[in-house]
């Protein structure tokens, strides 16, 4: 029996405005443990920022993380599931795509974020990866 999207995804939308500076995006990153926020404008999603968009399309390039906005190191229009569509869906998208995080969206509106993590535990619960994705974040600071 096909697992659907929903199952696996994590629920819930960490997101920023398209004007909000990267600063704001990456404490709303550290905030949240996550590697990625959404760019909505209202419901409307303009993007996936990421940590990394961050550090290679920003902070490398001598950019002010203080005064760049998310719109603007943002990948826009990013590729999006649906709740209701297969696991298998999300898996083909995310390697045609060379992806590791998927929006979900249901009515244009965000609902969460199926990651390659998610997909780890639900396909392979013994994996690395699967435990990984599962360990807890390590705040200690060495």
């Amino acid at each position: 029996m096909a697992q659907l999207v929903r199952e696996v995804m994590t629920p819930g939308v960490a997101a920023v405005r398209p004007d909000a500076s990267l600063v704001e995006a990456a404490q709303l990153m550290r905030a949240q443990d996550i590697g990625d926020v959404l760019v909505a404008d209202g419901d409307l999603l303009v993007g996936v920022v990421t940590d990394r968009d961050i550090t290679v399309r920003a902070v490398a390039e001598g950019a002010d993380p203080l005064t760049v906005n998310a719109q603007t190191v943002c990948t826009p229009d990013p590729v999006c599931v649906a709740p209701d569509d297969d696991v298998s869906t999300a898996v083909q998208l995310m390697r045609r795509h060379a992806v590791r995080r998927l929006p979900v969206i249901e009515d244009g509106r965000p609902l969460g974020v199926v990651s390659l993590g998610d997909l780890a535990v639900s396909e392979d619960s013994t994996s690395a990866l699967a435990d990984i994705s599962r360990a807890e974040p390590n705040t200690d600071t060495a």
